[in-house]
């Protein structure tokens, strides 16, 4: 799971439909054009690239998919996409950190506000939640594929901040700048990694009881269904909402 703060680390466990599948492809191939245009088109030479196939891949994401969102990023020359994070409270007074890719920042900035609203929450300014998380690389590999004693050294070597032994997989968390840097070293060693991002994680986590929780899945899933919402990260403690 992609962390306890992630919501992208649940939704694959709600049982989604076509419709549902149709839209995480459209995501992902979204940040692919993105990550195409901005930098190389051989996810060897672009690292953003690279991470956002292989995010594309572990979505069963077929390869015909992936060829189309990356000549998309040539035809689609007048269309640009900006990253844009908003920050805001959901219900609870729930911190949320929402990452979009869009080409309309008053429709994403209106739907956003709209949803959050219309659950008792509201947007905030710019740096209203951010200063309750961290920012920072997460790289998860499986335990069958390297020795402890291996990742640990390997992950103090590269430069990451922590080399932690959780229950199924080995988790490495860098600072953001250095997470491709990071993620290129230890990809010499292993070539499959089991999720690697870069996330925002709270501080502290908040514990809610099942009302709140219900309501908050309601939102998540709201904000989820909007187009230009790529990513969404808040302090409720979202393992024990599964």
């Amino acid at each position: 799971m992609a962390g306890h703060s992630h919501w992208a680390g649940i939704k694959h466990k709600k049982g989604r439909a076509d419709k549902e599948r149709s839209k995480i492809f459209s995501k992902l191939s979204r940040e692919i054009t993105v990550a195409a245009k901005l930098g190389d088109k051989d996810p060897g030479m672009n690292p953003r690239l690279r991470t956002a196939i292989q995010a594309a891949k572990q979505a069963n994401m077929p390869k015909d998919n992936i060829s189309r969102a990356i000549s998309k990023s040539e035809m689609n020359s007048n269309k640009n996409y900006e990253s844009l994070r908003y920050e805001g409270f959901g219900p609870s007074n729930i911190a949320l950190i929402i990452e979009t890719l869009t080409d309309n920042k008053n429709r994403s900035v209106s739907s956003i506000r709209t949803v959050l609203q219309k659950n008792g929450g509201r947007l905030g300014e710019t740096g209203s939640t951010a200063h309750m998380f961290s920012n920072c690389g997460v790289i998860h590999i499986k335990k069958e594929n390297i020795q402890e004693e291996e990742i640990f050294e390997m992950a103090i070597n590269a430069g990451a901040k922590d080399c932690i032994n959780s229950e199924n997989v080995f988790e490495v968390i860098t600072k953001k700048e250095d997470f491709y840097k990071i993620k290129t070293e230890i990809e010499k060693k292993i070539t499959t990694l089991n999720y690697s991002s870069i996330e925002w994680r709270p501080l502290n986590y908040i514990d809610l009881t099942q009302d709140n929780s219900k309501k908050l899945l309601e939102v998540l899933s709201e904000l989820e269904e909007l187009d230009d919402v790529q990513n969404i990260f808040t302090n409720a403690n979202l393992k024990n909402l599964q």
